[in-house]
């Protein structure tokens, strides 16, 4: 019984790490770097080329000038090539379309 619910809990960590989990992305190739108004925050947006037969993704990294440059993934779209970085506040960045408070919120492709 304790070796089926440990491989329940392998099973499910692989399912996380694979597919729910926005930290284990693709670095791709910088497409932009935006700083917010009040200079506490950076979004960087990367190109990833996910090879011959699948399409390209942009995912958006936000960095935590305040917390020593700690940076976070926010934003992964599939098939997309290009970034659109406007930020609305202080705090609130939109990209591609896709409104977001940097503080809390994140946007995967994969559960909208």
């Amino acid at each position: 019984m304790a070796l089926l619910a440990g491989g329940a809990v392998f099973l499910f960590c692989l399912y996380y790490y694979f597919f729910v989990s926005l930290n284990h992305l693709p670095k791709g190739e910088l497409l932009t770097e935006t700083v917010s108004p009040n200079g506490e925050y950076t979004v960087n947006t990367y190109l990833a080329n996910g090879g011959a037969t699948v399409s390209y993704a942009v995912k958006g990294e936000v960095v935590y000038h305040k917390k020593k440059d700690k940076r976070k993934n926010i934003y992964w779209q599939y098939r997309e090539e290009t970034a659109d970085v406007i930020w609305i506040d202080q705090h609130t960045v939109l990209i591609n379309g896709v409104q977001l408070d940097v503080r809390k919120e994140v946007y995967d492709y994969r559960r909208h």
